[in-house]
């Protein structure tokens, strides 16, 4: 079947959305681009020998490796539990799910803040077994968990909801136990989606500023992340270094975003 050929109007807004494309994503990529390697290759990738800057890397990491770990263990959880069974409370339990989408992320780390820091009774609790939450890395890792909480379960209770239960019942009624029916025909089917929901956690939480800031105390060398530190670098007049690192998120943050298009065709093609 051949396209239907383009009138006047779809070229006019097809040039509209291309010209929007590239005003707001584009061209501030590409200045980020020429602003981190205006002073030659060498100076920009001299930022990542600096022990604050490898730091900052190594502390963004380890954050986002465990808030994956987290929120893929409690989305798979929570997706079972709230597609395939009816109980009192269902939708309150969605709702609070849904609750980080809508919280500020400053918000979201002033509260874990106050729940953590040293004037509250649980951060107090642990402060006297010697855990530091509040300016430290435990807490950065609490208010990054607590703003990537939906992405997984999200996307795997779309899928289940799709899915439906009809072949987890007939698991069961052909004598297969819980967790065999999950790992051999739960999971198969929403590992696409599961997969989906962690590349949205590993880009939000590699970027994650606002909820960050509040709780880390931008302690430089200890509590700064990649995202504390580009600010640090810009507010120090590094211009070069702060892009580089600004530059480096962005095309990680690119390289998921061609994953998730690669994973969508796929499951298309299933």
């Amino acid at each position: 079947m051949t396209a239907a050929p383009l009138r006047a109007a779809d070229r006019i807004a097809i040039a509209v959305v291309a010209l929007l494309l590239g005003v707001f994503v584009l061209l501030p990529l590409i200045s980020v681009a020429v602003e981190a390697l205006r002073a030659g290759a060498p100076a920009a990738l001299a930022t990542f020998a600096d022990p604050y800057a490898q730091s900052a890397i190594v502390l963004t990491i380890v954050v986002t490796l465990i808030t994956i770990a987290a929120n893929t263990a409690f989305g798979v959880l929570a997706a079972w539990t709230l597609t395939k069974y009816a109980f009192p409370g269902k939708a309150l339990l969605l709702a609070i799910i849904d609750l980080p989408l809508t919280v500020s992320p400053v918000v979201a780390g002033l509260a874990v803040l106050l729940c953590f820091g040293t004037n509250s009774p649980v951060g107090q609790w642990f402060l006297a077994h010697d855990w530091k939450i509040a300016f430290a890395p435990p807490g950065i890792v609490l208010a990054t968990i607590f703003v990537t909480f939906p992405y997984v379960a999200r996307e795997t209770m779309a899928l289940m909801n799709e899915t439906g239960r009809e072949l987890e019942e007939a698991a069961l009624g052909l004598g297969a136990n819980l967790w065999q029916v999950v790992t051999r025909v739960t999971f198969p089917r929403a590992r696409w989606a599961i997969l989906n929901g962690l590349l949205l956690t590993n880009a939000r939480a590699l970027g994650e500023f606002g909820a960050v800031s509040v709780i880390s105390g931008k302690i430089r060398g200890l509590t700064d992340t990649v995202p504390l530190h580009i600010e640090i670098l810009y507010n120090d007049d590094n211009m070069v270094g702060a892009f580089t690192l600004a530059g480096t998120l962005a095309v990680v943050a690119i390289a998921l975003t061609l994953i998730r298009s690669a994973i969508d065709a796929w499951r298309r093609a299933e």
